[in-house]
């Protein structure tokens, strides 16, 4: 069997030039790049050690989910948080980019440069790749949140390779390569700084697909229709997590400028911070108001709420729309929890309300509050200017349009995926796993030993 095995790995090396033959036909060398841009090097790597902050944020990702469940699935989302980058690194490298990125085809899609081979292989694109796969790996990992507690670890392994190999990069494609959005003859056409819309909303309703095809946890609402909390097993987790995210979403704006030599990464910089935390100190005000308790756990999606919203905007702003924005992000999780709660729909980590619904509203907050003094990665035109500014409604026009096709588009094809993979094989465990806990049933190994029972 190994062997077998060995032979058709072989041959898939061959077929596709990944052999050294293959690999090394042609230099990636980055004479040219230098030759036209001196400041290359200083660019390349503030690119990089951004993109390595992000990198981090998958650890962010995997503790708030990890302190927003119970200890009975912790190895789970640990497993679910690691092979979401495992699938985007290897399918983003194979077809994901290639579609996102590649020579644009009638605005909808790319298509060169399938395994980083053919025209394109050089320092340049393999950077760009570089940066854009830690975005890939973060519009994956969102999902695992929505979805916590119930999901097969298959049908999680499948989800990851539909979303890298086709919805996260199609999308990425008309508005980041090229594609037909970011050609809207309205303002400056659908803009996107550092994605609340290709990340955070795509994540976010694929994972409001996922949610709803898989039906709450047991004991999750009660015989009435009504809620009932269901407490994860580490607030000290889930603070350290959005720690980890608020820091590497320093990495995730300012460097999607591309540049270090782009000083407008310190007004990036700020915008970020500030929306952070005016998203969680609104939700904690607004939730102590209805409950009359501080709580934590609403504040660190607030805190969330407030990165996601402000990551469209956050080049074209200024320092008090960035607290403006926050505040709404912050006001809109609450909201949006007890929303989908209302409806039925049990998302664990509150993940569609934070990436879902805060995407959206970044991507409409552009219209309202750009201030015209940068445009599209440049302070030369076509500058981004928000009805605020005297920009008229037409980059709001623009902002709307993206933000229904990004909702449509990700929820459509989510609902579908997850619809399809349940009616073949089901995607839910039995109810006995369930109560168990995914870790034994899924993994053979409880994430904390020394306290596991085998009763239910």
């Amino acid at each position: 069997m190994f062997k077998k095995v060995s032979v058709i790995l072989l041959g898939l090396l061959v077929a596709t030039g990944l052999c050294p033959g293959g690999l090394f036909a042609q230099d990636p060398g980055g004479a040219q790049t230098l030759a036209g841009n001196a400041n290359a090097p200083i660019d390349y790597v503030w690119v990089l050690v951004c993109g390595f902050l992000v990198f981090f944020m998958q650890a962010g990702f995997a503790m708030v989910e990890a302190g927003f469940c119970r200890a009975k699935n912790a190895t789970n989302l640990m497993a679910k948080n690691t092979i979401d980058f495992v699938m985007a690194s290897l399918v983003f490298f194979a077809f994901g980019f290639a579609l996102m990125m590649g020579k644009d085809s009638g605005g909808f899609v790319g298509t060169t440069g399938f395994f980083l081979k053919g025209a394109d292989y050089d320092v340049g694109r393999y950077l760009m790749f570089f940066w854009q796969l830690m975005f890939a790996g973060t519009a994956a990992t969102i999902v695992s949140g929505a979805v916590a507690e119930r999901l097969k670890f298959k049908a999680y392994f499948l989800y990851s390779l539909g979303v890298i190999a086709f919805i996260y990069p199609l999308f990425g494609h008309w508005e980041w390569g090229g594609g037909w959005l970011s050609k809207l003859p309205f303002g400056a056409g659908h803009v996107d700084f550092a994605g609340s819309g290709v990340v955070h909303t795509i994540g976010g309703f694929v994972g409001l697909a996922g949610a709803l095809v898989l039906g709450p946890r047991f004991g999750k609402f009660g015989k009435d229709g009504k809620p009932k909390a269901i407490p994860g097993h580490s607030i000290t987790f889930a603070a350290l997590g959005t720690f980890i995210l608020w820091f590497g979403w320093f990495g995730f704006n300012p460097g999607s400028t591309f540049s270090a030599h782009q000083l407008r990464i310190a007004v990036i910089a700020v915008n970020t911070n500030m929306a952070a935390a005016a998203g969680a100190a609104v939700a904690l005000l607004l939730v102590f108001m209805k409950t009359k308790k501080w709580d934590v756990g609403m504040m660190l999606n607030g805190c969330l709420a407030g990165l996601v919203a402000v990551t469209a905007p956050c080049a074209w702003i200024e320092a008090w729309a960035a607290v403006v924005i926050g505040a709404i992000a912050g006001a809109l999780v609450v909201l949006s929890v007890y929303f989908w709660e209302g409806l039925g729909i049990d998302d664990p980590v509150g993940a569609v309300s934070v990436h879902g619904i805060n995407g959206v509203w970044g991507l409409l907050s552009v219209g309202i509050f750009a201030d015209g003094r940068y445009g599209l990665g440049t302070t030369e035109s076509p500058l981004v200017t928000g009805l605020l500014y005297g920009g008229g409604w037409g980059q709001f026009i623009a902002q709307a349009i993206g933000a229904g096709v990004a909702v449509a588009w990700a929820f459509g094809l989510g609902y579908v995926m997850f619809k399809v993979m349940d009616i073949c094989f089901g995607i839910r465990v039995n109810p006995h796993e369930e109560l168990k806990g995914l870790d034994i049933p899924e993994h053979g190994t409880p994430a904390y030993p020394n306290f596991y029972t085998t009763s239910v």
